[in-house]
């Protein structure tokens, strides 16, 4: 959406991250309500994900804020790289799931949150490219779960980050209609799609979308 709506759309740098977030929120809930009609949304993970995140999407947010716009499309880019290279070179395919006792798999998911939840808001971004890995890698969720369950925190913390961006002016009002209904329509589409596939499949399909740059 980001990349879109700077090149196809005029939207500042600023106000696509803002208005980005702004669909992700919706995005999100009905991604999550196909999920949990598959049984496929752990609730308790995504409170403890949305909980740690939502103060620094604030916190993202205001740095994004902050910087030039020329400054801000270097590290958007910069972090779409990252993210591409990052899944592919921890062999995310091939890694066996550890399952972590209660209170370091706790402090993982804590953690994970709160990078999330900065990311997001400086990014205008879900974080599920943040959240997943670690949710199947070191939580020893199942892909679908984990996709599942970053759905629903996303709804919180991306309400975080466009709330805090839409007060400071970064909402482009114009085309954040079509991007909601277009969201709506897509997140649930997508979430039912995602179901209806085996396990080793859907982690391909989200390493091929994390690589796309997407």
């Amino acid at each position: 959406m980001v990349p879109l709506m700077t090149l196809l759309a005029g939207v500042s740098q600023h106000k696509a991250h803002g208005t980005s977030l702004v669909a992700i929120v919706f995005t999100g809930a009905v991604g999550a309500l196909a999920y949990s009609i598959h049984k496929a949304v752990d609730w308790k993970v995504a409170l403890l994900l949305a909980v740690c995140a939502m103060l620094t999407a604030r916190l993202g947010a205001l740095y994004a804020h902050s910087l030039p716009e020329k400054n801000l499309r270097r590290a958007f880019g910069a972090f779409l790289v990252f993210i591409s290279l990052t899944l592919l070179s921890k062999g995310y395919l091939l890694h066996t799931s550890l399952a972590l006792p209660f209170w370091p798999r706790t402090a993982v998911l804590a953690a994970t949150g709160v990078l999330a939840g900065f990311v997001s808001g400086m990014m205008g971004v879900g974080g599920g490219g943040i959240m997943v890995p670690p949710m199947v890698i070191l939580a020893g969720m199942g892909q679908h779960l984990a996709q599942g369950t970053s759905l629903l925190a996303m709804v919180f913390i991306g309400g975080s980050g466009a709330y805090t961006h839409y007060r400071l002016g970064n909402v482009a009002t114009r085309v954040a209609g079509g991007l909601i209904a277009g969201a709506l329509i897509g997140g649930y589409l997508g979430g039912e799609a995602a179901n209806m596939m085996p396990d080793f499949y859907l982690k391909l399909v989200f390493v091929a979308v994390g690589v796309s740059g997407i």
